[in-house]
């Protein structure tokens, strides 16, 4: 049995938070969907607002600490991603995109990705496809087509709504559909594992 990774990035900014609360949902259907298909799954998960100094540190320097590049690797290398952001100011967080901005413009090319979004209200709720998905397209991100957006109504009494456990399922299954589809990935070397590499590729390379 093939033991797949799925990277989960959660942008939300409490603690406990909808956000990661949507992204473990996301997570646990497509390790079962998945399993349906005959491959083990391992889920590793970057909460940024754990990296959000780590993040400007990384604008301002151009390079990445050992915490953020850990969390990177984790996400270039891992066969599928679910990405999960609040809702502000009708689109995605600016921690969310800040992450999103620090990576290589080619790392997420032809990887399977599935997008959710949490907010308070439904209005809010065609901010995936308005905005994220244009985002990892620009990133050549495979995006499974449904996105899945929760607003507080969908978590009345400390469940799932049952529209909304229906999305995650489906969303869930597309994205195992697309993982499945791929040769099992692999993480990206360390430049700086070899002493020998000079500066100017350590430059070239990121």
């Amino acid at each position: 049995m093939t033991t797949r990774t799925i990277a989960v990035v959660s942008a939300g900014l409490s603690d406990p938070s909808s956000t990661r609360l949507l992204a473990d949902r996301l997570a646990a259907a497509t390790v079962e969907a998945l399993r349906a298909r005959g491959e083990d799954a391992t889920v590793e998960v970057v909460e940024l607002r754990g990296h959000a100094r780590d993040l400007a540190d990384n604008l301002t320097s151009g390079f990445a600490n050992e915490p953020l590049q850990a969390a990177i690797d984790t996400v270039v290398g891992a066969d599928g991603l679910i990405a999960v952001t609040p809702v502000f100011s009708a689109s995605y967080s600016g921690l969310f995109k800040t992450f999103f901005d620090v990576l290589d413009k080619e790392s997420l090319t032809g990887k399977p990705v599935l997008l959710g979004a949490t907010a308070g209200t439904p209005r809010h709720s065609l901010v995936v496809e308005h905005a994220m998905r244009p985002l990892l397209a620009y990133l050549r991100a495979v995006v499974a087509p449904t996105g899945v957006f929760a607003a507080t109504e969908d978590w009345a009494g400390g469940g799932v709504d049952r529209s909304l456990a229906g999305r995650i399922d489906r969303a869930a299954g597309e994205l195992a559909g697309l993982v499945t589809g791929r040769p099992a990935a692999t993480r990206p070397a360390d430049p700086f594992a070899d002493p020998t590499t000079s500066f100017e590729e350590l430059l070239k390379g990121r």
